[in-house]
């Protein structure tokens, strides 16, 4: 019964023997869940001070162009500077925005501008902290254990995403905007202190600085490797495809179910803590394109089913089926980019996935709406799903590497690999010549010996 278990449950060893993982992990979750406080109070906020729709939405389009930008320029950074300290420097910031956000709620007239002003300055920063954050946990977790890795990153996302707004909402309406920026400050006051006890992460020996021509050359990179353009490409197709959301609240209409609207957007998430929860088989994948490909042709057909369905309980479940493809597929890319991408790209190829993953929702709300308007809400979704499974189909025929890709004979794989535990030879060679203290440290980084999927390292 253990042994079944262990095999459905999550693998939690990178929690148990990675002592920066597990920081990361914790402090993730802290920041995660205080940003979701000012995730739900700065849209009502600009809807009390407004009550315009359009002033709300706005706050998308402040959002984008930063979250570009700096998403490719944190990329570049994160390659040539330590990410430890990237990492610290972005979330001080962050944290100082959300001041910023507290002492302009405790006006007795609040502005509107500073409101735009700080949601385009979260962006930039975010998108600068990304590539870091990324890149560390390629560095810092064994080759063996970064689908593990990557499930439990998520199921923290996801633990975050579901409390955070549910208790944002209480906050706000019970105690107002600025008690959720306090709990915000507070976050990342806590989130600060854990990132000073992680440990230096200096840039590699190849490091130049950034420059749009660093940025040209991860660029050129990925587009040389099939299996990572095959990541990239199908994830932009599946979410420009069948990413519908915006028009949720006008197939609840059509359902004549307005009073499930909050389950629909909550159904996918659903989904994905499902494959989160049950991510311990996982770990002995091999076949990751594979996840890839059959994870967005399944967000695909669950969306195109949705679409279809008359009731709302069979909507419901098409999307938590469509939100556990969409885990599936992520979880495929993710152990794909970490296991192949050379520690030097690193962190300008995070850049390009910072891109690969927010661009495309955003111009899925785009294409739902507009075709929505033509033809209706429900040919919208189901159309999308459709062509989400032909454009994932096709691409797969186009890019067959990223279908036989193998983690055991992949040619990027095994040279990643080799760097990973190369590094990690040194790293112990350092701590046995530092004494007793530095091989303690070393060996608290290192994977475990005494068995599990890290000790093939």
């Amino acid at each position: 019964m253990t042994s079944k278990l262990s095999a459905i449950l999550p693998d939690l060893t990178p929690l148990r023997t990675l002592r920066e993982f597990r920081l990361l992990w914790i402090q993730g979750l802290v920041t995660y869940f205080g940003s979701s406080m000012a995730m739900i109070a700065l849209p009502l906020q600009i809807k009390d001070l407004t009550d315009s729709p359009l002033a709300v939405g706005a706050m998308g389009a402040v959002e984008l162009v930063p979250l570009i930008v700096f998403g490719l320029y944190g990329g570049a950074l994160a390659d040539a500077v330590d990410r430890r300290k990237l990492i610290l420097l972005s979330e001080a910031g962050l944290g100082l925005l959300a001041v910023i956000l507290l002492i302009n709620a405790l006006l007795p007239r609040p502005a509107l501008w500073p409101l735009y002003v700080v949601a385009a300055g979260v962006s930039a920063l975010a998108g600068i902290q990304r590539p870091a954050l990324d890149s560390l946990i390629a560095r810092i977790v064994p080759h063996a254990q970064l689908t593990a890795a990557a499930a439990l990153n998520a199921l923290r996302w996801q633990t975050a995403a579901v409390a955070g707004p549910a208790t944002a909402g209480v906050v706000v309406a019970f105690s107002g905007t600025a008690t959720a920026y306090a709990l915000t400050v507070a976050g990342f006051v806590a989130s600060v202190l854990m990132c000073l006890r992680l440990r230096p992460a200096p840039p590699s020996k190849e490091a130049t600085k950034p420059s749009l021509r660093g940025i040209a050359e991860g660029a050129r990179y990925a587009w040389s490797k099939p299996v990572l353009l095959g990541t990239y490409a199908i994830d932009l197709g599946a979410m420009f495809f069948a990413f519908p959301l915006a028009i949720f609240p006008f197939l609840a209409e059509d359902l004549d179910a307005e009073w499930a609207l909050g389950l629909m957007y909550g159904a996918i998430p659903l989904g994905s803590v499902l494959i989160s929860l049950t991510s311990g088989w996982a770990s002995k994948v091999r076949r990751h394109g594979l996840m890839v490909v059959l994870g967005a042709g399944g967000w695909g057909l669950a969306m195109a089913l949705a679409g279809w369905m008359p009731n709302i309980w069979l909507v419901l479940f098409c999307l938590m089926l469509a939100g556990a493809g969409d885990m599936l597929s992520g979880l495929g890319r993710s152990t794909i980019w970490n296991q192949t991408i050379p520690e030097e790209l690193r962190g300008r190829l995070a850049g390009l996935e910072v891109l690969s993953y927010s661009v495309g929702p955003q111009l899925g709300q785009v294409r739902a709406g507009s075709v929505a308007g033509w033809t209706g809400t429900r040919p919208a979704i189901w159309s999308g799903g459709v062509a989400c499974v032909v454009a994932v189909g096709l691409l797969a025929a186009v890019l067959p590497k990223l279908m036989t890709y193998d983690s055991e004979t992949d040619e990027d794989a095994l040279r990643r690999k080799a760097q990973q535990e190369a590094a990690h030879a040194d790293a112990d060679a350092d701590g046995a010549a530092g004494g007793a203290g530095g091989a303690a440290a070393a060996q608290d980084q290192a994977p475990s010996a005494a068995g599990g999927p890290g000790a093939a390292l």
